[in-house]
């Protein structure tokens, strides 16, 4: 019996490669994306390729539909939401560590100007 966003016989599965191994190269793409000071838009253009290398290793270990959208498509979403959120943790670190005198932190995910104090 597969899920909504499954196609293999356990959700296991499906968290194993595409959350745990997929999500975690998505995560590090990101990353690494951040860290050059590249945009955000190469994220996306990374996670479409990782989210065929993913669907090609559903399709190759555990027999999974290859050419298969609405898989791909639940794939490239995970993906998404792991290489945006490496993205944005890094860049928020960047800024608030390399400009403190201009930014600083106000939660994991965002940063806004210092106020300037007369």
């Amino acid at each position: 019996m597969s899920g909504v966003l499954y196609e293999e016989s356990s959700i296991w599965l499906f968290l194993l490669v595409t959350v745990l191994l997929g999500g975690g190269a998505a995560w590090l793409s990101g990353r690494a994306v951040a860290l050059t000071w590249r945009p955000y838009w190469q994220v996306l253009w990374y996670v479409l390729l990782l989210a065929c290398a993913v669907r090609f290793l559903h399709f190759a270990l555990f027999e999974g539909t290859l050419l298969s959208l609405r898989y791909y498509l639940a794939d490239l979403g995970v993906l998404v939401i792991f290489g945006t959120i490496g993205f944005r943790l890094t860049r928020v670190w960047q800024m608030t560590t390399q400009y403190p005198w201009l930014y600083e932190r106000t939660n994991p995910f965002f940063w806004r100007k210092r106020e300037v104090e007369a």
